[in-house]
């Protein structure tokens, strides 16, 4: 099943350097499609560090199990990512997959199992074969090389369009590092984290558990900021690797100066990744920012913000290019949150559309219009009780996304 590219996708896409300590290789397995990548093979070098995230859902998949019992050691040997098949909601025998997964990445590349993380992506409930991945493992681990990333992104695609990739560099106190990171998404994609996978490499000397204060944080303002249809997966999985090859003294603490910049732009990459995401929604032909202002604090707004970004009908009126603002007034009330109808006001754009209360005076149906016309598109909602902000970004709901989700298995 394929879908013609979205138009919200980038027109170009960086140069990723190498990341030293890290090579991978694709290869195709007929997981659930012919002729197409779906294996992801990486591998990092002996004294690579590792944090993550996962998902919040109660149902969490088997490979997002293996990848929590595992992290606490903070080490990391290899990676094996999947597409085609989720692994979830298989039981025992899905747990059996993970482990004899693990060991077939452990025979091919001499890695302690223990070290191997794994993710998987794709259809829920059905059991994934293992053997798929010993068929081609031997033969993938004698291509590794230092790229091309965008092989290694579109291996894990499922509906996505387009692979999502991004690169920073950065000044470490006098040495440079890069961070290169990766991501899949495109349905079932709500915070906590999203039907999501994403992973992020970087040569810095950071600790493990400094590199998980940098993914945690890192992930409340990009991928648990992001929704496209309000279903939270049960294998979101967000890795930070960190390979320690830059030539710079360790970095162990919070307090570390190096740390700000080095967050600044790992903050930066994984915000690109999370808006490429919903700018592929399935569907999606418009990228929606929604934000909320004014409300008695930050996580107030964020609810009310997700409210908003979450409403059919409010993601139905941008797919019409039509200015409902009402849609809007409806999802800030519903929101649970405190809100003072009399003390709202409204934008599209630059446009206020309500104030007050009430429809702006100088409403004008025109100009409003025009804005619903953008590709992109910002909501704004001011609640008018306090300094809480928020910013979350989402997509419209398009006939097509009801189309390639209701095929979805076929």
């Amino acid at each position: 099943m394929s879908h013609a590219v979205s138009p919200l996708a980038p027109k170009t896409y960086p140069e990723m350097p190498a990341v030293a300590g890290v090579r991978f290789a694709t290869a195709e397995a007929g997981i659930k499609y012919k002729n197409r990548t779906d294996v992801l093979l990486l591998t990092l070098d002996e004294g690579s560090e590792v944090a993550g995230v996962f998902t919040r859902s109660k149902c969490p998949s088997a490979p997002v199990d293996w990848c929590r019992a595992n992290l606490a050691q903070g080490k990391a040997r290899a990676l094996l990512v999947n597409s085609g098949n989720a692994n979830a909601f298989t039981g025992l025998k899905g747990r059996e997959t993970v482990q004899l997964s693990a060991d077939y990445v452990s025979k091919a590349l001499g890695v302690p199992a223990e070290t191997v993380f794994l993710a998987s992506t794709g259809v829920i409930g059905e059991p994934l074969d293992p053997g798929k991945f010993d068929a081609v493992l031997g033969e993938t681990a004698t291509r590794l090389a230092a790229g091309p990333w965008i092989d290694a992104a579109r291996a894990i695609m499922t509906t996505d369009t387009f692979p999502k990739v991004a690169t920073r560099t950065v000044d470490f106190g006098g040495v440079p590092v890069v961070i290169n990171g990766m991501a899949k998404g495109a349905g079932m994609i709500a915070p906590d984290m999203a039907t999501m996978l994403s992973f992020i490499f970087t040569d810095a000397p950071i600790a493990a558990p400094v590199l998980q204060d940098l993914i945690s944080k890192g992930a409340n303002g990009s991928f648990n900021s992001v929704t496209v249809d309000s279903d939270t997966s049960t294998s979101d999985t967000l890795i930070l690797f960190a390979t320690q090859k830059a030539a710079a003294p360790r970095l162990t603490a919070l307090d570390d100066p190096r740390l700000p910049a080095f967050r600044a732009a790992l903050d930066s990459l994984l915000q690109d990744l999370a808006q490429m995401v919903a700018r592929d929604g399935e569907g999606a032909r418009k990228f929606i920012e929604v934000q909320v202002t004014g409300a008695v604090d930050d996580a107030s707004a964020k609810r009310i913000a997700l409210s908003i970004a979450n409403s059919p009908l409010v993601k139905t009126a941008v797919a019409g290019e039509d200015a409902n603002w009402g849609r809007v007034v409806m999802a800030v009330g519903k929101a649970g949150e405190p809100a003072d109808r009399d003390r709202l006001s409204i934008w599209f754009g630059d446009v206020r559309v309500a104030v007050e209360g009430a429809r702006d005076p100088d409403y004008s149906e025109a100009a409003a219009s025009d804005v619903m016309k953008r590709d992109e598109i910002i909501v704004r909602a001011d609640i008018g009780l306090g300094t809480g902000k928020a910013r979350v970004w989402t997509c419209d709901l398009t006939k097509e996304y009801v189309a390639i989700n209701g095929d979805y298995r076929s």
